[in-house]
């Protein structure tokens, strides 16, 4: 079997897997719908009070709200991505398995990755969004280049957020227990990918400084391109600079490791 033909096989594989996870994703839709609409209706009071908060008006703002619930397991901000499994694998010494295989360590979870988000996009995040578009008045584009667009942002921002997530996990060759390390991930990920505000409401050099850093890629900017309140290039441009540096200091980060495993309880 060719390479590319063995990480598709892979990717294929984490979509089949979460695919089997029914009741989870039955409950991943309620649960991001019910979410949504506390932030709706939040957002609606905010923006009934100042129209054009973040540069957004009302319909956008309620589009981001539900744009940002179908990504929100896409990306994994919340957690339940292959960082906990690589974690333990380290932690118990079954990554030495990983390494001995002829296959690359981070490409092989970046295409199980890939796989889970595909079936993630399709099982959790469309029911939310278009119940969203029936219940609330939505500025969705019309154009199907648009939305090809943002299918493109996602993707890239998808490829930065697994970047951050196994960096993070692989510090668990020397602290033993990665968990902490991802928890502390995960708060930034919520605060700073603009899962709760959009990072355009941020105030002054707080709000400058969080749309630099990586975790925007992940929500705010997929969501401003699909509102057409980004240029697309510059974006790709952004989410592919932050992913090739990620990408390279995972590289490193691993290769470091490699050479210095420690391996506990095995």
């Amino acid at each position: 079997m060719g390479t590319g033909r063995l990480y598709a096989a892979v990717a294929a594989g984490g979509f089949r897997r979460y695919a089997t996870y029914r009741a989870a994703t039955a409950a991943g839709v309620f649960t991001n719908t019910v979410f949504g609409l506390i932030l709706a209706y939040t957002y609606i009071a905010l923006w009934d009070e100042k129209p054009h908060l973040g540069g957004y008006d009302q319909a956008q703002a309620l589009t981001y709200v539900w744009v940002a619930q179908a990504l929100l397991a896409v990306m994994s901000i919340l957690g339940g991505g292959f960082e906990n499994e690589l974690v333990e694998r380290i932690r118990t010494g079954d990554v030495a398995v990983d390494l001995y295989r002829p296959v690359d360590l981070q490409l092989w979870w970046l295409a199980g990755e890939l796989g889970r988000a595909a079936f993630q996009l399709l099982g959790r995040g469309v029911v939310p969004l278009v119940f969203g578009a029936l219940f609330f008045e939505l500025a969705l584009p019309g154009e199907a280049l648009v939305w090809l667009v943002f299918l493109g942002a996602v993707l890239l921002g998808l490829v930065v957020g697994f970047a951050i997530r196994y960096l993070v996990a692989l510090w668990a060759f020397w602290l033993m227990d990665g968990m902490g390390a991802a928890q502390l991930a995960g708060l930034c990920g919520i605060f700073f990918s603009g899962m709760l505000l959009p990072l355009n409401v941020f105030p002054g050099a707080l709000g400058e400084i969080a749309r630099l850093l990586p975790w925007s890629a992940l929500l705010q900017k997929p969501a401003d391109v699909l509102l057409g309140e980004a240029d697309p290039l510059g974006t790709f441009a952004f989410q592919g600079a932050w992913a090739m540096v990620l990408l390279a200091a995972g590289r490193l980060l691993q290769t470091a490791a490699t050479r210095k495993v420690v391996i506990q309880g095995g």
